[in-house]
């Protein structure tokens, strides 16, 4: 899809691009692994595992520890240390709700697709006051055979819109969640805030910088976004 072309949808990842809370998900993603033997801090766990869903860091902490070193109930209680954290401590990510409300007037269609679980994923929307806005549209990894980097997610996404995801935009923040924007066909922008800009275009996704600037990438009056 060209830069200059007003897309058919906006679909957005919630970590880190609408919610702030990747400090909370990888102190706790951190702590939780540190338990089983693998010690690592909350710097650690961002650099390996950003953008990752369980099904993709179960295995990897299992071939770093050994097949039996995970127990069975392991992501059901981190899912639910999580989803307590983030009743108390969701918060919006600095002009992103605005950017949102500013596309949504102008009659574009948005949706959101997270390789988060399911509850955590409803209780960032709840928290962010964006349930309503999202609504019939919002994607899990419980959602979908494959989560990102797989492109499941934006294609349902897409298609929950109406839109061929050839004319959709992905907002994203991880090379992880840019490559299964562009492994569904999207143009993809990234939110260079916790990720090298570089890194970003080298696997083919647009780094930009505030939210404030996103309604401006999509062609809508930069004048909106204030």
């Amino acid at each position: 899809m060209s830069a200059r072309l007003r897309p058919a949808a906006v679909l957005f990842d919630c970590d880190g691009v609408l919610a702030d809370s990747e400090a909370l998900h990888n102190r706790i993603i951190a702590e939780e692994i540190s338990a089983l033997g693998w010690t690592m801090d909350a710097a650690e766990a961002e650099r390996r595992f950003i953008g990752l869903s369980w099904r993709n860091i179960v295995p990897l902490v299992e071939a770093r520890l050994g097949p039996d070193s995970v127990p069975g109930d392991f992501v059901e209680g981190v899912v639910a240390r999580v989803l307590r954290a983030l009743r108390e401590e969701v918060v919006p990510i600095p002009g992103a709700l605005e950017a949102l409300r500013v596309i949504v007037a102008a009659g574009i269609p948005v949706a959101v697709a997270s390789n988060s679980s399911r509850a955590e994923l409803r209780t960032k929307l709840h928290g962010l006051g964006l349930t309503e806005m999202f609504r019939g549209r919002t994607f899990s990894y419980d959602d979908v055979a494959m989560p990102k980097p797989a492109p499941d997610m934006y294609r349902a996404a897409a298609e929950s819109c109406g839109a061929d995801p050839h004319h959709c935009v992905v907002v994203e923040d991880s090379l992880t969640g840019s490559r299964a924007g562009l492994a569904a066909g999207c143009r993809v922008l990234g939110f260079a805030h916790a990720t090298d800009p570089a890194a970003l275009r080298g696997v083919g996704a647009e780094p930009f910088h505030s939210m404030t600037d996103l309604p401006g990438l999509l062609g809508l009056p930069e004048a909106a976004a204030a």
